[in-house]
């Protein structure tokens, strides 16, 4: 098959098997992959350690975790909690890296519209987080019972067509304002394969390019672009058109035939998502807005209840 549109995707981890499997070189990328069976999660962490590399695939130089489980979407709370605390675990390994501090101040910046579903997962999952640092600004540390606390704050900066403005400038504004040491921002995503719709969560270092992956790019939130640290957490909502009528052709013409991507451009601007959307969203942001929450909680035990 020949490819002339570009198929896109937001996951590393998709980026990478697209090279690989048109036979391409992986120097410069490292993976390492576990199992947590008794869950049905599996993770992958893709480092891009050269700048050819990020060449290659597309993306920034940095650490990519991907964390799939099939059953995201189901309605199994208990399920759901087991994903939420893997979340944490690769969160806390992030946070780590950017420096150990007693305390440190997060802000977490919801991405999104919250009036198209598909592209809501960034504002509802604020609207689940356990929010502190105005609590302590004005009450101090014991108005959340802890002796070290993160100041945790957040923001929905919206979008350009309602507030006239760049994500990049608001939250820039915010944070000369309130000095975080890190930016959290969490976003919906766009994936190569149907099968990681809403069944995916992809954790990186390198920040985030708002829209990219359905070819509306708008600036990127980085650390050099925000002079903070940002980590980024995402889930896969939509899949473009053309990605599925070409996963179809595939099975129905089998591998021997082929024919031209080219005349599935007409459906390259067209994005697809899950008829269940609405429940979907709702109950994978509340278990993202969970894994931030676990991982931002001081003294916590990730192995255990809370």
């Amino acid at each position: 098959m020949s490819s002339n549109c570009q198929v896109r995707t937001d996951l590393a981890l998709e980026a990478r098997e697209s090279v690989e499997n048109t036979g391409g070189k992986m120097s410069g990328i490292r993976v390492e992959e576990y199992d947590i069976e008794e869950h049905g999660i599996h993770v992958t962490k893709v480092y891009v350690d050269t700048k050819n590399a990020a060449g290659r695939l597309g993306k920034p130089m940095g650490t990519y975790i991907t964390i799939e489980a099939d059953a995201m979407v189901e309605p199994d709370e208990g399920y759901h909690r087991e994903i939420s605390l893997c979340l944490a675990e690769e969160l806390n390994d992030l946070l780590s890296e950017e420096g150990e501090k007693e305390e440190q101040s997060v802000l977490v910046v919801g991405l999104g519209n919250r009036e198209v579903t598909a592209d809501a997962l960034g504002p509802q999952v604020l609207d689940n987080l356990f929010i502190t640092r105005h609590m302590v600004k004005i009450y101090g540390k014991a108005a959340v019972g802890e002796g070290n606390v993160n100041l945790i704050s957040c923001i929905e900066p919206g979008v350009m067509a309602k507030t006239g403005m760049e994500t990049l400038e608001i939250v820039s504004g915010v944070i000369e304002e309130t000095s975080p040491n890190v930016v959290l921002v969490v976003d919906a995503l766009a994936a190569r394969s149907t099968r990681r719709l809403n069944r995916t969560i992809q954790i990186t270092n390198t920040g985030i390019q708002p829209g990219s992956g359905v070819g509306n790019h708008r600036s990127a939130l980085t650390q050099e672009s925000l002079g903070t640290p940002v980590i980024a957490v995402g889930v896969p909502t939509v899949v473009d058109a053309a990605t599925i009528v070409e996963d179809a052709l595939d099975k129905l013409m089998g591998p021997e035939k082929v024919f031209e991507r080219g005349a599935l451009s007409d459906l390259n601007n067209m994005y697809m998502t899950g008829k269940d959307v609405d429940e979907v969203i709702k109950r994978v942001s509340y278990t993202v807005s969970e894994g931030i929450n676990i991982a931002l909680k001081k003294g916590l035990v990730l192995n255990e209840d809370v």
